[in-house]
């Protein structure tokens, strides 16, 4: 098994995300730590310690003295505990850490500048993707572009930060005369000059798109070079895009502020018709499960497209051994016998994202629990129906 500590500050967390869900479960326990590391009002970096170290111990207590599972916890519990204390970064506002001694040194560290909402400690056989997936999910990679009629700004977003910027710079056109045919001249010359500046910009944002797999676009600019930019625009890379309203002179953070919080807006918009349309394929037997027994079962059979999951489903209780067995198979304990379905309990949250991730399904989290509560906060639509 791989030990990685990922870079300061990601702005992906691609690659982190696929070793995770690449990890093979074990029956010897694998630490996931969530950490808020916002600083206060004050600017000053919330003290971890005492927290984790409470944590740590009433863990630890429920371990024979001695045993493997405890020799393994205490080693990752060391090496959590002095990443947290030696290696966060002053501008990380929150950090994710897994880690399993036994499976050889297994350790993944990811430094977010997204804020994680609140301190967490799990312990399960395998790392506990939920929150990470959660934070992808409310910070996505996305390019955005500011512009007028002769200048545009490009950024790529990730995880809230700026991942990358960019700037080109149209071609002035400047006024001679005016009247008769001087003035259709120049106004010809202008909307060229216009349309020749949307395809630089254009053809710069296809790159990134293709490049950073840009999914999602933000568009921002004046009544005029709006839609010219659209004009030049593939059908594909048009179904990427929303527009508003912004001064193309904001600030890098006030451009990250507003185009997340209009993606966002987007989100809960479309929540409610994804939300529908998944309810009327299952109703009409069309290709979508609802519920936590077919959903698991779905996601076993590696039938599920998109994994449709209500935020609300994070306070859930831990899983019945029926629901349990569909997804988590028995595994050897360190005697060579199997673990008890006490000692591998889950989270439904956690073993539906995970079993998603395993499958290569999208996952789509609802934030308004109204949606989806009639069908205990989880549905997803298929690939195929048996």
């Amino acid at each position: 098994m791989s030990t990685q500590i990922s870079e300061p500050l990601a702005s992906s967390i691609e690659d982190a995300f696929a070793r995770l869900v690449d990890f093979v479960p074990t029956a010897l326990p694998v630490l996931s730590v969530y950490l808020n590391t916002q600083p206060d009002q004050h600017g000053r970096a919330p003290d971890i310690g005492p927290y984790l170290h409470r944590e740590f111990k009433a863990l630890a207590r429920t371990w024979n003295p001695g045993s493997p599972e405890r020799q393994s916890f205490d080693r990752d519990v060391e090496r959590v505990s002095s990443y947290a204390t030696e290696r966060i970064e002053s501008a990380a506002n929150g950090v994710a850490i897994f880690a399993c001694w036994a499976a050889e040194e297994f350790f993944e560290a990811v430094q977010l500048t997204a804020p994680v909402s609140e301190n967490r400690v799990y312990v399960y056989n395998q790392p506990h993707l939920y929150h990470l997936a959660r934070l992808d999910d409310q910070y996505p990679r996305y390019a955005a572009v500011l512009t007028d009629s002769n200048t545009a700004r490009i950024f790529v977003f990730g995880l809230g930060q700026v991942v990358d910027a960019d700037k080109v710079k149209g071609k002035a056109v400047h006024r001679v005369k005016v009247g008769g045919w001087s003035q259709a001249r120049y106004q010809r010359r202008v909307g060229n000059a216009h349309q020749q500046h949307a395809r630089e910009v254009i053809e710069r944002l296809a790159e990134i798109v293709s490049q950073d797999r840009i999914t999602r676009i933000i568009l921002a600019g004046d009544s005029v070079a709006i839609p010219v930019f659209q004009e030049q625009m593939t059908p594909e890379m048009a179904a990427m895009v929303e527009v508003m309203k912004l001064d193309i002179h904001s600030s890098d953070q006030d451009v990250l502020a507003a185009t997340l919080e209009k993606l966002q807006e987007t989100d809960a918009k479309s929540d409610s018709e994804k939300v529908e349309r998944l309810l009327q394929q299952y109703r009409a037997r069309g290709l979508a499960v609802a519920g936590s027994q077919e959903t698991l079962g779905a996601l076993a059979n590696g039938q599920v497209d998109e994994l449709l999951i209500s935020t609300t489903l994070e306070h859930g209780h831990p899983q019945t051994e029926e629901i349990e067995a569909i997804l988590a198979p028995e595994l050897p304990d360190s005697a060579g016998g199997t673990e008890s379905e006490e000692s591998r309990q889950a989270y439904l949250p956690d073993l539906l994202v995970t079993k998603a991730k395993e499958t290569g399904a999208a996952v789509s989290f609802i934030e308004d629990a109204a949606l989806l509560e009639s069908v205990e906060g989880v549905g997803a639509f298929l690939r195929w129906r048996s």
